[in-house]
């Protein structure tokens, strides 16, 4: 039996129309309705936004929403035949079950607080900071979808935010700390990570910088399915 960190509601099937304005996606029902779903992924989806390929959303019954469906998953296919995690608003809600679970090669910690403003002028907010140990940890997460056969590659674009954040675990990794970025493999085909070199160079070289200034870096990889997400353990990291 799989053990699922995080199981879906209940899935539609369909096909991919198109994507625009960010946020929308219009997708062909398997029944033949197309409907207009929103997608909750603001990033460029490089190499996973593709038309006609196999979707699946999920539907709410809120009357308040603009729009009741929700695009979940794509199915892309470089080898075999893969599932891809769409919805950015999962990855932090799936690792903080993984954490109060004990799942991902972190220790020393028992608490578990989310959103935390810090930075010198605590505008920024950190997605997890564990503390209850030795030293207060620092968690970044970054979803991650784009790939090159089994490598899987962040960033998929220029990211002036993602640099800044590696900035701020520098930064925290000289205040005391541990700091850790870790890269949601938000698919199951990819063994090995890397960073995103010919997307964003300097992404590239302050990811290497705060290697060497002691920040941890995790590559996670998750198994999509309709069912649920399922961690496999760490990719292989190729710096």
């Amino acid at each position: 039996m799989t053990n699922f960190i995080y199981k879906y509601p209940v899935l539609y099937p369909g096909i991919l129309i198109e994507r625009y304005k960010r946020f929308f996606a219009d997708i062909e029902l398997a029944s033949g309705e197309i409907i207009t779903a929103h997608c909750p992924n603001t990033g460029p989806m490089t190499g996973v936004c593709i038309p006609n390929n196999p979707v699946l959303v999920s539907h709410s019954d809120n009357p308040k929403r603009k729009l009741a469906y929700t695009w979940e998953l794509i199915q892309v296919c470089d080898t075999v035949p893969t599932w891809v995690g769409i919805n950015t608003a999962l990855p932090n809600r799936v690792v903080k079950l993984a954490l109060e679970s004990q799942l991902l090669p972190l220790d020393n910690y028992s608490v578990i607080l989310p959103e935390v403003a810090y930075g010198k002028d605590k505008k920024s907010r950190i997605d997890f900071l564990l503390n209850g140990g030795d030293f207060p940890i620092y968690l970044e997460v970054k979803n991650t979808t784009f790939a090159q056969g089994e490598l899987a590659l962040f960033p998929d674009t220029v990211t002036e935010r993602g640099q800044k954040h590696l900035k701020e675990l520098m930064e925290v990794v000289r205040q005391g700390a541990r700091a850790v970025m870790l890269y949601f493999i938000n698919r199951g085909d990819c063994t090995d990570f890397a960073p995103g070199d010919s997307c964003d160079r300097v992404y590239g070289e302050l990811l290497r910088q705060a290697i060497l200034e002691g920040v941890e870096v995790l590559p996670c990889r998750f198994e999509v399915t309709p069912e649920g997400i399922q961690y496999l353990g760490l990719a292989k990291f190729i710096i």
